[in-house]
């Protein structure tokens, strides 16, 4: 038998498997046809998640380990915040050390324990980055012109919506929006659109609104490419922080903690830039909410069922939920419990 972890940072929520713990690892057909399978709440269990984070062994010098993010349909993403977090608390504790680096697709990140959020919370800190703005970094097309796009009107997106891409290394599209553009069918709509067949991305891309509460405080919901509406976005929240930052200087402010709410919790991020070069730090809970015991050849089979997997749940989510409940009420959109 081998264990599963079912986590979750802001509420975005993923199936842990640590890959050095196998007598056979999964190839890239079997992870995807795994994550297909387990993170389908009809097909798969604990009513799905966002994706599965992968845990290899890593070559590369002073880092614990590699983390994979396969996402619900079985494409690999770049990165992953939140899901870092939960693969960095699972470091840690494996490994019994609080700061360190991890080999994601794009980079080594630095990772840190930080202090819990709330008791049975514990938080966790991770570097997102590199950060790139360039055409060919997300790849979007020149119909969106050549440079940069920063704080730009896109009318064949939305009308009267600013817009600003921001690769992390995940793609991002942000758009500062007020409370009833917020809660309304716009994000779910671009964001569908901007992640079927397009002419703007053709990888497609995540696209964030945020709402600016007050001086470095945000609300920010995404659509993320292959998975759709989360409850949080982890590279998604790092992005709009560094484009709140960007584009509104008086309310948004580098190397200061900014505080992030989403629909599944709070995140806390600080933005820096030194000469051309930035980065992020995403603070926050790395939850884990179940153990699951399954037979090895059930993974290989991509056959991870209620009747295939014996499953344990934590106190741990009861614990979020209550940290949770003391958070103001900051949007329209209710935090999912």
């Amino acid at each position: 038998m081998v264990q599963l972890r079912k986590v979750h940072g802001s509420e975005n929520h993923f199936f842990l498997l640590d890959q050095t713990t196998l007598d056979e690892p999964l190839n890239d057909s079997e992870l995807s046809a795994l994550a297909q399978q387990v993170t389908n709440p009809q097909t798969g269990i604990l009513d799905g998640a966002d994706g599965v984070l992968v845990v290899n062994a890593s070559e590369h010098e002073n880092v614990l380990g590699q983390m994979r993010v396969i996402n619900a349909d079985g494409s690999e993403a770049s990165m992953c915040g939140n899901g870092l977090r939960t693969v960095s608390r699972y470091l840690a504790e494996k490994y019994h050390t609080n700061q360190f680096k991890v080999e994601t697709l794009t980079a080594d990140l630095q990772v840190s324990r930080q202090n819990d959020l709330a008791p049975e919370v514990p938080a966790f800190s991770v570097e997102i980055s590199p950060v790139r703005f360039q055409p060919a970094d997300f790849p979007f097309t020149n119909l969106l012109g050549d440079d940069a796009l920063i704080d730009q009107p896109v009318p064949a997106f939305v009308a009267g919506l600013n817009f600003t891409a921001i690769a992390v290394p995940n793609p991002h599209l942000i758009s500062f929006v007020d409370e009833a553009t917020m809660n309304g069918n716009a994000l779910g709509e671009l964001g569908a659109s901007l992640n079927g067949v397009n002419e703007y991305f053709p990888d497609g891309v995540n696209v964030s609104f945020a709402q600016i509460l007050g001086k470095n405080q945000l609300f920010v919901r995404t659509y993320e490419r292959g998975v759709g509406f989360t409850n949080a976005c982890g590279t998604g929240m790092s992005a709009t922080s560094l484009a709140f930052a960007m584009t509104h200087p008086n309310l948004g402010e580098f190397d200061h903690t900014i505080t992030v709410y989403n629909p599944g919790g709070m995140v806390k991020t600080r933005v820096h830039q030194t000469a051309d070069h930035y980065w992020i730090d995403l603070i926050g809970n790395a939850t884990e909410t179940h153990l699951i015991d399954v037979d090895e050849t059930e993974l290989h089979n991509a056959n991870v069922t209620n009747a295939t997997a014996s499953i344990q749940e934590t106190t741990e989510e009861a614990a979020y939920l209550k940290f949770v409940d003391q958070l103001p009420k900051v949007s329209a959109i209710a935090v999912k419990k």
